[in-house]
């Protein structure tokens, strides 16, 4: 699975949003959980310095009470995940999700139960593969040890003194603020069909850097994100995917997209820790990434693209760019309609070609063509 990673960038100040509609879609919920807290912990407890940055404090309390077993099974996990170009934790979050997550405890029971607490919503889920579930079997003994040395090793004080009131302060004025943001009408007009009216946002402490899509209309992000941020990440996460990407739609579009050299690049040799590390996942990340650049325009919340996308993953989302771009110029963001129709007209008439590709993106970048990948530093 390519995980999607959302970095946090310079944030635009909340604009007054849309005129609300007299039913609003979208039915907001927010709540924490420490067993995805704990799932997200994998990645700074193995010591990479993509995540490691963000918890100095919290890892040099609490690593030296964890058992040497668990740190060695840590490190074969993370060197498996590694190898395969995954992202450790947030994999497992996905997987995981349809199963209980409220604490560290309830985890551990559900990977004790994983072919009855876990496997039937995954299996029932898009993001159910078979390979992943057989790799995840293949680690469970391992993924125990870890997770029952973060027990034994007092994750749960940990995290309750990281987040100290944050959450408690937080929760309960946020359905009613986030109210004004009808995500879902936006989202369903521009793909043309529906979606549940339900978003769940689950706010972490140890989720850093990343924004996790999971089962269900859920996704996972920090509990300190501002609520521009987490609008943001809402219409960006449950986009996901924006269409079946093993579907004619999807393999239209890669079909004109693999033949572009640039992007090839892009994929090569961008930074694997931020994922995307197939032409399919660029194209399933930096679609919804157009999508949702536009419905955050619409709601007041957006980061302008050029900024936006100069400082996102060194500015590898060229193709999101380019597609924003197109979606514009065909005025798009105002009629809305049916996605695939658009994309695999795109792919048929030309859109989708280097070209006007790469010609829609620098415009949108404010670089020349030629400044696309790598992006030089500002």
């Amino acid at each position: 699975m390519n995980r999607r990673t959302l970095l946090a960038t310079s944030l635009a100040l909340l604009a007054p949003p849309l005129a609300a509609q007299a039913a609003p879609r979208t039915q907001w919920r927010f709540r924490g959980s420490e067993g995805f807290d704990a799932l997200c912990f994998l990645g700074p407890l193995s010591g990479k310095p993509f995540y490691a940055r963000y918890y100095e404090t919290e890892l040099a309390a609490f690593r030296p009470r964890l058992a040497p077993a668990a740190v060695e099974a840590l490190a074969s996990l993370q060197a498996e995940a590694d190898k395969a170009n995954e992202l450790l934790g947030p994999n497992l979050c996905t997987l995981m999700s349809g199963g209980p997550d409220a604490s560290l405890g309830d985890l551990i029971a559900a990977l004790d139960q994983a072919e009855t607490a876990i496997l039937p919503n995954y299996q029932a889920s898009p993001y159910w593969d078979a390979a992943d579930w057989t790799t995840f079997l293949g680690r469970r003994d391992r993924l125990r040890i870890v997770l029952r040395g973060l027990a034994d090793a007092d994750f749960a004080g940990l995290r309750r003194d990281a987040l100290g009131d944050r959450l408690t302060a937080r929760l309960p004025a946020m359905a009613t603020r986030f109210s004004a943001y009808d995500v879902i009408a936006e989202q369903e007009r521009l793909l043309g069909r529906p979606l549940l009216p339900s978003i769940e946002v689950i706010l972490l402490w140890f989720s850093r850097p990343h924004g996790i899509r999971i089962q269900g209309q859920r996704f996972l992000s920090h509990v300190d994100y501002p609520d521009a941020l987490l609008v943001r990440n809402a219409a960006h996460e449950i986009l996901h995917p924006p269409f079946a990407m093993d579907g004619p739609t999807a393999k239209a579009a890669l079909a004109v997209l693999s033949a572009d050299p640039l992007l090839a690049r892009i994929v090569a040799e961008h930074n694997p820790a931020f994922g995307y590390n197939s032409l399919e996942g660029v194209l399933n990340e930096d679609t919804v990434q157009a999508l949702e650049q536009i419905v955050s325009e619409r709601l007041g919340v957006a980061v302008a693209p050029a900024e936006r996308w100069a400082k996102s993953d060194d500015g590898m989302h060229v193709l999101a760019a380019g597609l924003y771009g197109l979606l514009k110029a065909d005025g798009y963001d105002r009629t809305g309609g049916d996605l695939e129709t658009w994309m695999r007209a795109a792919a048929a008439d030309g859109k989708l070609s280097p070209p006007r590709l790469h010609a829609a993106a620098a415009a949108v970048l404010q670089v020349p063509e030629t400044g696309l990948w790598p992006r030089k530093a500002s």
